[in-house]
């Protein structure tokens, strides 16, 4: 397909928006947010203001791929819900505050550096070089489409960023002993996806042993909750949009009683698919790593700052909000392995 859209100036943006039903109040100001943070980033918070139309197709027309055969399903109009506003997708970017999800990353990514180098050190200092030290599937089995095995590529994204590093304890080491460097050092330069992954393609018995630390048994659940606070973490880091996004890597259920507070959001497929779920998620591995963080109170009183959107029909519920969430007392939920 050709792409056909033409270009359209700011001022041409402005109008189809109001065309469209979308109420703008102030048209500098909205303006102004078109230039500085665009119409295409901004589209993301207004998409959950237009209307929807149900439809039944029985057959399936050309060019009409949002349907499904035989069924009633919703198609997204271009025409904006009655009283919706260009400044209330504005609240919604200002509210969706990438930033503090990030400051929590950023401490639980550090605090596996440790965990994973250390135990993979106690094997052997270049553990990651040793296929027969970690999981048979992530080092032994070879994808017949590449020729190449999981540790093959995570070696090639490990070898790029010590490359290009220019960390001044990286460079020293290079320079002294020489390469590989230890896995005490290389994990410096280690990014939430390189650990994620390297956890995963850990033999079980070391998986076990980290999760344990954070209070889960399971090494695999353990696995699946770094896989998605990946997944969160690249969403927030591209500045793309994460209040009521829906996330596709999702994380396993643990074990009865391994995170009472919440362990009931697993029930419900909403919440499941919701980002609220990951960031209690956070705060659980936080309490680990840091247990008199301000964290979550940061996070609540951001939660309270939420628009007034109930006019238009949304609420906290569309980033999955678990009920009672509020009165959650996180150091009495927290077991200490």
């Amino acid at each position: 397909m050709i792409y056909s859209k033409p270009w359209i100036s700011y001022l041409e943006q402005l109008q189809q928006l109001k065309d469209r039903g979308l109420i703008i109040t102030d048209e500098a100001r909205a303006l102004a947010y078109l230039e500085r943070i665009g119409y295409y980033r901004l589209s993301g918070y207004w998409y959950a203001f237009r209307e929807r139309s149900e439809a039944y197709c029985p057959l399936e027309p050309e060019g009409r791929r949002k349907f499904k055969r035989g069924r009633t399903d919703h198609l997204t109009l271009d025409s904006f819900r009655p009283g919706a506003t260009f400044q209330q997708a504005v609240d919604l970017y200002v509210f969706d505050k990438r930033l503090l999800v990030l400051d929590a990353l950023e401490r639980i990514e550090i605090g596996l550096r440790v965990d994973i180098a250390h135990t993979l050190g106690k094997l052997n200092a270049c553990a990651y070089l040793k296929p027969e030290l970690l999981h048979e599937d992530f080092a032994q089995r070879v994808n017949q489409q590449t020729g190449l095995t999981d540790l093959h590529k995570w070696q090639e994204n490990q070898a790029r960023l010590i490359s290009r590093s220019r960390e001044a304890f990286i460079l020293h080491n290079k320079e002294k002993y020489g390469l590989p460097l230890p896995i005490w050092i290389a994990c410096e330069v280690w990014d939430f996806g390189t650990l994620s992954h390297l956890f995963g393609g850990m033999r079980e018995s070391e998986q076990d042993a980290i999760s344990a630390k954070y209070g889960i048994a399971n090494g695999r659940v353990f696995a699946s909750w770094l896989r998605s606070l990946n997944y969160l973490r690249n969403v927030c880091a591209h500045h793309s949009r994460l209040w009521n996004r829906n996330m596709t890597d999702q994380p396993k259920k643990p074990g009865r009683g391994e995170v009472p507070l919440f362990e009931h959001a697993w029930g419900n497929t909403h919440i499941q698919a919701r980002p609220f779920l990951l960031l209690c998620i956070a705060q659980f591995l936080l309490m680990s790593i840091n247990p008199a963080s301000s964290w979550w109170l940061r996070l609540a009183d951001l939660m309270g700052d939420f628009p007034d959107l109930e006019d238009i029909g949304l609420d906290l519920k569309g980033m999955g909000v678990i009920d009672g969430w509020q009165e959650w007392e996180w150091s009495k939920a927290i077991k200490n392995p």
